[in-house]
């Protein structure tokens, strides 16, 4: 009888071999080519798992600032054909053999996300094969984060005129912001923040972890951002940061002051930050994500006409979470 070839894990040697790498499917699939001539993905951060020719697994990371390390773990996938033993185990050293390479020695294991269908849980053979992936992550000392619903706003879709309650001003400054960023940390529903208030952060220094973590990245113009106020009195009631990323308009972040929650507040807020993105040229829709646990938000997101046309896992290795996977 034939042995089977031993396995190989290995990077890519260049841009040359993103055809190997694509021969297993993911809805990212067609970011690669741009990802890797921008310099947010580097080959030597992709990595395969071959039996001869068969390419049976693949990972990779990602950043969003060419130059630094990797900023998250965007890509893992095993041949579906594989068995459930062949595949934790052929998992599990391509993870643990590609990370000792990719991660700097001594620093933390950059989280992994993942975009999967809205109904993976009812899809059987799609439930099989990400509950196996998670398997691996669990294995190699991860643990689920958050479970994240994508929306997605479409043009075409009616954004409503502004109801008067509220008056909107840009954003003035980093201070400005972060000063109504600090307060809406309290009682926050967001796991990334729960995780970021449970490691000791302050409620000021996880605002300010997420501004300069994220926020201050964003190269479209800052006059989109806008803060929301009483009209009769000035005093400020939420916030939202419409935004572009690398990929695609964006709701980046959205949130309402703890004294003012519970008012419908939240609705002509996102319908504003809406306004901004929808009226620029060119837009075919708009993203934006929200924890699956924070049904205020995503009722919200309901009412304005997004979309919840996939869901998204965070699994991470070195930060407090609750299980949503």
């Amino acid at each position: 009888m034939t042995s089977a070839p031993a396995l190989v894990v290995r990077p890519l040697s260049g841009p040359q071999e993103l055809d190997l790498f694509d021969r297993l499917d993911y809805v990212l699939d067609h970011e690669l080519p741009d990802d890797l001539a921008s310099g947010r993905r580097l080959p030597e951060w992709m990595w395969v798992a071959l039996r001869g020719d068969r390419l049976v697994g693949r990972i990779s990371w990602w950043t969003g600032r060419p130059g630094t390390a990797p900023q998250a773990l965007d890509f893992f996938d095993l041949d579906p054909e594989l068995s459930a033993e062949d595949a934790a185990e052929i998992g599990l050293r391509l993870l643990e053999t590609a990370t000792a390479t990719v991660v700097p020695a001594g620093a933390p294991r950059p989280e992994y996300g993942r975009f999967m269908p809205a109904d993976w849980r009812e899809a059987a053979g799609t439930r099989t094969q990400l509950e196996r992936l998670f398997g691996v992550l669990e294995a190699s000392g991860a643990r689920p984060l958050v479970e994240r619903l994508r929306l997605e706003w479409r043009a075409g879709t009616p954004v409503p005129e502004p109801a008067g309650r509220l008056a909107f001003r840009p954003v003035r400054d980093r201070e400005d912001l972060l000063a109504l960023m600090t307060p809406v940390m309290e009682g926050t529903l967001d796991a990334h923040g729960q995780a970021d208030l449970a490691s000791g952060l302050s409620l000021r220094e996880a605002a300010e972890l997420h501004y300069d973590e994220e926020l201050a990245h964003y190269t479209t113009p800052r006059d989109w951002w806008r803060i929301a106020e009483l009209p009769e009195t000035g005093e400020p009631v939420g916030f939202v940061v419409p935004a572009r990323n690398s990929y695609h308009p964006i709701i980046a972040y959205i949130g309402v002051l703890p004294a003012h929650r519970g008012r419908g507040h939240i609705d002509e807020i996102l319908a504003e930050g809406t306004r901004v993105l929808s009226a620029q040229d060119d837009v075919a829709r708009i993203r934006a994500a929200t924890d699956l646990g924070n049904v205020p938000m995503a009722r919200s997101f309901a009412r304005a006409g997004y979309v919840n046309f996939e869901r998204s896992v965070n699994f991470v290795w070195d930060a407090p979470g609750t299980e949503g996977a």
